[in-house]
């Protein structure tokens, strides 16, 4: 049974920093991070590319870094510099290409962590 489970949201100052976990149970393959803000379609944030590296958006280059502790079954994404438009919710979710949004797999995703940056 996959469960992920998404912590560390909350609100930040513009500028600020966050770091977003996904704690991963059941299994243990690829975790990427997507976020949805209102009114808007989810979109990728950082995950596996299909070469295999760490693919980030546009918009989380430079800014946003993904960082898997398998030791700790967690995914972490450490975000700096936050600005107004990355608030959103933000979900972890396995067997899914951020850029592509394709599913490998079954497709699990976490519940979501609510980040708002004012």
């Amino acid at each position: 049974h996959v469960q992920l489970v998404e912590s560390g949201g909350g609100s930040a100052q513009i500028g600020g920093s966050l770091r977003l976990s996904c704690v991963v149970s059941g299994d243990h393959r690829m975790v990427a991070w997507f976020r949805q803000a209102p009114g808007t379609t989810r979109e990728g944030v950082a995950g596996p590319g299909d070469d295999g590296s760490t693919s980030y958006a546009e918009f989380a280059e430079g800014r946003f870094t993904l960082s898997p502790d398998t030791a700790k079954n967690t995914v972490y994404l450490q975000m700096n510099s936050l600005k107004p438009e990355d608030t959103a919710v933000y979900y972890c979710a396995m067997d899914f290409f951020p850029e592509s949004g394709n599913c490998t797999g079954s497709g699990y995703w976490g519940q979501g962590t609510q980040v708002t940056v004012s």
